[in-house]
Protein backbone atom coordinates (compact mmCIF):
# COMPACT_ATOMS: atom_id res chain seq x y z
CA UNK A 1 0.00 0.00 0.00
CA UNK A 2 1.65 3.98 -0.96
CA UNK A 3 1.57 5.97 1.79
CA UNK A 4 2.43 9.71 1.95
CA UNK A 5 5.46 11.24 3.68
CA UNK A 6 3.02 12.04 6.43
CA UNK A 7 1.15 8.51 6.39
CA UNK A 8 4.29 7.60 6.77
CA UNK A 9 5.64 9.74 9.85
CA UNK A 10 1.93 8.62 11.22
CA UNK A 11 3.12 5.08 11.10
CA UNK A 12 6.45 5.45 12.58
CA UNK A 13 4.75 8.31 15.10
CA UNK A 14 6.95 8.05 18.14
CA UNK A 15 5.42 10.78 20.36
CA UNK A 16 1.77 12.27 19.44
CA UNK A 17 0.52 15.60 20.45
CA UNK A 18 -3.53 16.43 20.30
CA UNK A 19 -5.34 19.77 20.21
CA UNK A 20 -8.11 19.50 22.33
CA UNK A 21 -11.26 21.31 21.63
CA UNK A 22 -12.92 20.36 18.52
CA UNK A 23 -10.32 17.66 18.36
CA UNK A 24 -10.32 15.65 21.20
CA UNK A 25 -13.83 16.42 22.49
CA UNK A 26 -16.48 17.71 20.30
CA UNK A 27 -16.67 21.09 21.69
CA UNK A 28 -14.80 24.52 21.99
CA UNK A 29 -14.39 24.59 26.21
CA UNK A 30 -14.03 28.30 26.11
CA UNK A 31 -17.65 28.54 24.24
CA UNK A 32 -19.47 26.17 26.71
CA UNK A 33 -18.26 27.65 29.61
CA UNK A 34 -19.24 30.97 28.30
CA UNK A 35 -22.87 29.34 27.96
CA UNK A 36 -22.85 28.54 31.18
CA UNK A 37 -22.04 31.68 32.41
CA UNK A 38 -24.65 33.75 30.63
CA UNK A 39 -21.93 35.01 28.15
CA UNK A 40 -21.82 32.76 25.11
CA UNK A 41 -23.01 34.78 22.08
CA UNK A 42 -19.91 37.59 22.84
CA UNK A 43 -17.82 34.94 23.40
CA UNK A 44 -18.43 33.04 20.23
CA UNK A 45 -18.08 35.53 17.60
CA UNK A 46 -14.27 35.69 19.43
CA UNK A 47 -13.68 32.51 19.18
CA UNK A 48 -14.38 32.47 15.28
CA UNK A 49 -11.86 35.19 15.11
CA UNK A 50 -9.25 33.33 16.83
CA UNK A 51 -9.29 30.30 14.82
CA UNK A 52 -9.78 31.55 12.35
CA UNK A 53 -5.90 33.56 12.63
CA UNK A 54 -7.34 37.18 12.42
CA UNK A 55 -6.25 38.49 16.09
CA UNK A 56 -3.10 36.69 18.23
CA UNK A 57 -4.38 33.64 20.38
CA UNK A 58 -3.11 36.18 23.38
CA UNK A 59 -5.27 38.92 22.72
CA UNK A 60 -8.60 37.00 22.06
CA UNK A 61 -8.31 34.76 25.49
CA UNK A 62 -7.50 38.31 27.37
CA UNK A 63 -10.89 39.23 25.52
CA UNK A 64 -12.82 36.56 26.10
CA UNK A 65 -11.95 35.95 29.67
CA UNK A 66 -12.84 39.19 30.92
CA UNK A 67 -15.96 39.17 28.94
CA UNK A 68 -16.83 35.86 31.14
CA UNK A 69 -14.42 35.92 33.86
CA UNK A 70 -15.27 32.48 35.66
CA UNK A 71 -14.52 32.54 39.42
CA UNK A 72 -14.26 28.95 40.82
CA UNK A 73 -17.08 27.91 41.95
CA UNK A 74 -18.45 28.43 38.32
CA UNK A 75 -15.57 26.19 36.65
CA UNK A 76 -15.78 23.19 39.46
CA UNK A 77 -19.74 23.39 38.39
CA UNK A 78 -19.37 23.51 35.05
CA UNK A 79 -17.17 20.64 34.97
CA UNK A 80 -19.22 18.94 37.39
CA UNK A 81 -22.44 19.64 35.39
CA UNK A 82 -21.14 19.81 31.79
CA UNK A 83 -18.44 16.99 31.16
CA UNK A 84 -16.94 17.26 27.97
CA UNK A 85 -18.31 14.72 24.69
CA UNK A 86 -15.15 13.02 23.44
CA UNK A 87 -14.99 12.65 20.06
CA UNK A 88 -15.96 9.37 18.52
CA UNK A 89 -12.96 6.80 17.39
CA UNK A 90 -10.52 9.57 19.93
CA UNK A 91 -10.63 7.07 22.56
CA UNK A 92 -9.69 3.66 20.33
CA UNK A 93 -7.51 5.56 18.57
CA UNK A 94 -5.65 6.54 21.87
CA UNK A 95 -5.63 2.96 23.12
CA UNK A 96 -3.98 1.53 20.16
CA UNK A 97 -1.18 4.40 20.32
CA UNK A 98 -1.33 3.73 24.13
CA UNK A 99 -0.74 -0.08 23.00
CA UNK A 100 2.31 0.79 21.04
CA UNK A 101 3.79 2.73 23.97
CA UNK A 102 3.39 5.94 21.83
CA UNK A 103 3.48 8.93 24.26
CA UNK A 104 0.66 11.30 24.82
CA UNK A 105 0.58 14.82 24.78
CA UNK A 106 -2.20 17.49 24.84
CA UNK A 107 -1.54 20.73 23.66
CA UNK A 108 -4.42 23.45 23.84
CA UNK A 109 -5.12 27.04 24.43
CA UNK A 110 -8.01 26.08 26.45
CA UNK A 111 -7.59 25.04 30.46
CA UNK A 112 -5.92 23.00 32.22
CA UNK A 113 -8.73 22.63 35.10
CA UNK A 114 -11.11 21.62 32.46
CA UNK A 115 -8.87 19.30 30.41
CA UNK A 116 -7.51 17.21 33.55
CA UNK A 117 -10.65 15.00 34.10
CA UNK A 118 -10.68 14.27 29.80
CA UNK A 119 -6.93 13.14 30.53
CA UNK A 120 -7.69 11.36 33.80
CA UNK A 121 -10.54 9.61 31.33
CA UNK A 122 -7.75 8.53 28.65
CA UNK A 123 -5.02 7.28 30.92
CA UNK A 124 -2.86 9.96 30.01
CA UNK A 125 -0.66 11.25 32.54
CA UNK A 126 -1.29 15.21 33.78
CA UNK A 127 1.91 15.98 33.15
CA UNK A 128 1.65 15.61 29.52
CA UNK A 129 -0.89 18.36 29.24
CA UNK A 130 0.07 22.02 28.12
CA UNK A 131 -2.79 24.17 28.48
CA UNK A 132 -4.04 27.27 29.89
CA UNK A 133 -4.07 28.31 34.01
CA UNK A 134 -6.68 30.27 34.81
CA UNK A 135 -5.74 32.32 38.61
CA UNK A 136 -8.06 33.09 41.18
CA UNK A 137 -8.44 35.18 44.25
CA UNK A 138 -9.11 33.98 47.83
CA UNK A 139 -12.09 34.48 47.11
CA UNK A 140 -12.35 32.52 44.48
CA UNK A 141 -12.79 35.34 41.71
CA UNK A 142 -11.39 35.62 38.58
CA UNK A 143 -7.62 36.85 38.88
CA UNK A 144 -6.17 36.26 34.86
CA UNK A 145 -4.40 33.32 33.61
CA UNK A 146 -0.97 32.84 33.55
CA UNK A 147 0.65 34.47 30.89
CA UNK A 148 3.61 32.63 31.37
CA UNK A 149 2.45 29.09 29.67
CA UNK A 150 3.33 29.51 26.31
CA UNK A 151 0.06 28.27 25.47
CA UNK A 152 -1.57 31.63 26.57
CA UNK A 153 0.15 33.27 23.03
CA UNK A 154 0.03 33.08 19.12
CA UNK A 155 2.84 30.23 18.84
CA UNK A 156 3.10 28.32 22.16
CA UNK A 157 2.36 25.15 20.61
CA UNK A 158 5.25 25.51 18.40
CA UNK A 159 6.78 26.05 21.35
CA UNK A 160 5.81 23.30 23.57
CA UNK A 161 6.41 21.00 20.69
CA UNK A 162 10.02 22.08 20.54
CA UNK A 163 10.67 21.76 24.05
CA UNK A 164 9.34 18.09 23.58
CA UNK A 165 11.26 17.49 21.04
CA UNK A 166 14.63 18.79 22.67
CA UNK A 167 13.89 17.27 26.08
CA UNK A 168 12.74 13.49 24.48
CA UNK A 169 14.69 13.53 20.98
CA UNK A 170 11.10 12.28 19.18
CA UNK A 171 12.31 12.54 15.43
CA UNK A 172 8.47 11.80 13.98
CA UNK A 173 6.16 13.75 16.47
CA UNK A 174 2.84 13.90 15.03
CA UNK A 175 0.63 16.91 15.67
CA UNK A 176 -3.26 16.02 15.40
CA UNK A 177 -5.75 19.19 15.34
CA UNK A 178 -8.46 21.54 13.86
CA UNK A 179 -7.29 24.94 14.17
CA UNK A 180 -4.62 27.32 13.01
CA UNK A 181 -2.40 27.33 15.50
CA UNK A 182 -2.15 23.35 14.91
CA UNK A 183 -1.30 23.73 11.96
CA UNK A 184 1.32 26.23 12.50
CA UNK A 185 2.98 24.16 14.93
CA UNK A 186 4.32 22.00 12.09
CA UNK A 187 7.32 22.90 12.05
CA UNK A 188 8.30 21.68 14.20
CA UNK A 189 6.43 18.81 14.69
CA UNK A 190 7.88 16.58 11.87
CA UNK A 191 3.84 15.94 10.47
CA UNK A 192 0.34 17.64 10.74
CA UNK A 193 -3.01 15.92 10.13
CA UNK A 194 -5.77 18.37 10.08
CA UNK A 195 -8.87 17.46 12.10
CA UNK A 196 -12.44 18.03 10.63
CA UNK A 197 -14.97 15.80 12.18
CA UNK A 198 -16.54 18.20 14.66
CA UNK A 199 -15.37 21.37 12.42
CA UNK A 200 -13.89 21.93 9.31
CA UNK A 201 -11.89 25.09 9.13
CA UNK A 202 -11.09 26.50 5.47
CA UNK A 203 -7.32 27.33 6.44
CA UNK A 204 -6.96 23.84 8.03
CA UNK A 205 -8.35 22.32 4.86
CA UNK A 206 -6.46 23.23 2.88
CA UNK A 207 -3.27 23.67 4.00
CA UNK A 208 -3.53 20.16 5.72
CA UNK A 209 -1.36 17.40 3.61
CA UNK A 210 -3.90 14.69 5.33
CA UNK A 211 -6.95 15.96 6.25
CA UNK A 212 -9.27 13.46 8.07
CA UNK A 213 -13.06 13.57 8.77
CA UNK A 214 -12.48 10.06 11.12
CA UNK A 215 -10.27 8.98 13.77
CA UNK A 216 -11.11 5.60 12.45
CA UNK A 217 -8.74 6.60 8.99
CA UNK A 218 -5.99 7.15 11.63
CA UNK A 219 -6.65 4.14 13.19
CA UNK A 220 -6.61 1.76 10.34
CA UNK A 221 -3.21 3.44 9.21
CA UNK A 222 -1.19 1.86 12.00
CA UNK A 223 -2.93 -1.16 12.29
CA UNK A 224 -2.40 -1.22 8.35
CA UNK A 225 1.27 -3.29 8.71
Amino acid sequence: MYYTETQTTWKNADAVCFDVDSTLIQEEGIDELAKFCMKGEEVANLTKKAMGGSMTFEESLRLRLNIIKPNLGQIRDFIRMQPPKLTPGVKQLIQTLQSRQIPIYLISGGFRSIIVPIASQLNIPLENIFANRLKFYYNGEYAGFDENEPTSKSGGKSQVIQYLKEKFGYKNLVMIGDGATDLEACPPADAFIGYGGNVIREKVKSNAKWFVTDFQELNQVLKHE
